[in-house]
């Protein structure tokens, strides 16, 4: 790691859904953020579920985030690395966001050395052996054969559909401001993944849950919080990770 460099974190903005800020205020201060970071970041890390939602047809991709995605192109082409892990609302990146914008794209939990520390990153979805219901309903959303019915489906039609979806889980699932640590299945996951090996810092998003929990005297989970209410982020100066906010209107 380079010296007086930084690695930064964010997660779930969800660009394109409703929330306290419009879609379009949240994308321009997520702009504002991947521009302060880029001027001292040696990576960042886009840590799943910063669209609401996302398809790629063949000759179409989803309509806005021009500044999102032209922000991203310009960092990248300036020589940082911008590795942006798929979550559960938008797994359906292809090869357009890579090509055009530069970024690194990874569907897998990925552990990494960083300055010397040990990182374990993942979007936090489907990890471990828990929420069965969900991992069968994600199988199947990765299936050839439903996103080639998905894409047999009007645009308007199929994005309405998915968006629907989207706010009523939302609605649905409400998250507690601090969750039972000794219930979190990412907690449990996080342990089961230090019986085998030593991880310096777990970051993952997925939770909407901004917090900080000590495994051990040596280990860390860091949830990332989301950009809908908390707009939250972390950041790695070589040292130790730290989590901020963002400045809201």
């Amino acid at each position: 790691m380079t010296d007086g460099k930084k690695i930064y974190f964010v997660s779930d903005a969800h660009l394109g859904a409703p929330g306290a800020l419009s879609s379009h205020e949240r994308e321009r201060l997520l702009v504002e953020w991947l521009e302060m970071a880029a001027k001292d970041a040696e990576e960042i890390y886009l840590m799943g579920d910063i669209f609401d939602f996302w398809f790629e047809f063949k000759r179409l991709v989803p309509r806005g985030f021009t500044r999102f995605l032209g922000t991203l192109a310009k960092i990248t082409d300036s020589g940082i690395r911008v590795y942006y892990f798929t979550g559960n609302h938008d797994m359906w990146i292809f090869d357009y966001l890579p090509s055009e914008t530069g970024i690194v794209l990874l569907r897998e939990p990925l552990i990494k050395q960083i300055g010397g520390k040990t990182f374990y990153l993942a979007h936090g979805d489907g990890l471990g052996p828990f929420d069965k219901k969900y991992k069968i309903l994600k199988s199947i959303f990765n299936s050839r054969f439903c996103q080639w019915w998905f894409k047999r489906l009007h645009p308007s039609f199929s994005f309405w559909i998915a968006h629907t979806w989207s706010t009523n889980s939302r609605k649905k699932h409400r998250l507690p401001e601090k969750p039972d640590f000794e219930k979190e299945w990412l907690v449990q996951y996080s342990r089961s993944v230090l019986e085998q090996q030593h991880i310096d810092y777990f970051i993952f998003g997925h939770r909407h849950i901004c917090y900080q929990y000590p495994l051990n005297k040596k280990s860390r989970l860091i949830n990332l919080g989301d950009w809908l209410i908390n707009f939250s982020y972390a950041v790695f100066d070589g040292f130790d990770v730290e989590q901020k906010k963002y400045p809201k209107p």
